[in-house]
């Protein structure tokens, strides 16, 4: 009996390399995503920008290093990384306003791309808590109209969680993130109608106005 014992230490040699590679690389570019939304939250576009387009390029450096190897290339670690790409790249099109990429454009398997989804509007939490202290209600009014949205579109994804990477899980989270922002959001509405009522009640009998203590959600709870 023979066996190629030489061609197949080769082969799994060459695996293992590259797996090495691979979670590297995916430690590097769940880091540069996390960096990326990071700017996002301090409106520093200009830092935000150029780190999502590295970071787009190392995604694909790592889609196409893997493509030989599909057990890697489709392996948790490999996917969890092009999801955090997702999460930075719809976290930036979302809070501009701006129309979302698709999963093609993005170049991530469709599981992927939709729990990124799923986490960008969860993020969105804390964009709009930052807008609440400023006073930007109406801002606060469009984005959890987009969290409402991506919630209400992921409800109806209906596969098992093998072909979908766990996506009921994310989405159960999404939900009760969207109902505490919604509270918060409908309180800071109130308070704000309750201080246009009052100045336009002193206003109206002549009095000075009154020192309003304005009280926003605790970004610990985001």
């Amino acid at each position: 009996m023979s066996i190629e014992t030489t061609t197949l230490i080769s082969e799994l040699e060459a695996i293992h390399a590259t797996r090495e590679i691979a979670l590297k690389s995916a430690r590097e570019l769940i880091r540069q995503c996390a960096n990326t939304i990071r700017a996002v939250h301090r409106h520093e576009w200009a830092v935000a920008e150029p780190l999502l387009a590295e970071t787009a390029a190392a995604a694909q450096s790592l889609r196409e290093r893997l493509q030989p190897y599909p057990a890697l290339l489709y392996a948790g670690y490999t996917q969890d990384a092009f999801k955090e790409y997702a999460e930075a790249a719809l976290t930036l099109a979302l809070v501009r306003g701006e129309s979302l990429p698709s999963h093609q454009t993005l170049g991530v398997e469709a599981a992927a791309y939709l729990n990124g989804l799923a986490e960008a509007a969860s993020e969105l939490r804390r964009y709009i808590l930052d807008g609440l202290r400023h006073g930007k209600v109406d801002s606060g009014e469009r984005l959890l109209d987009q969290m409402d949205e991506i919630y209400s579109f992921l409800v109806t994804v209906d596969f098992p969680d093998a072909v979908t990477s766990g996506l009921r899980r994310t989405t159960d989270a999404l939900r009760a993130v969207l109902e505490r922002t919604r509270g918060d959001l409908t309180s800071a509405v109130r308070q704000e109608q309750l201080v246009a009522a009052l100045a336009r009640f002193e206003h109206h009998m002549g009095l000075p106005p009154a020192a309003i203590q304005e009280s926003t959600p605790d970004e610990t709870d985001s």
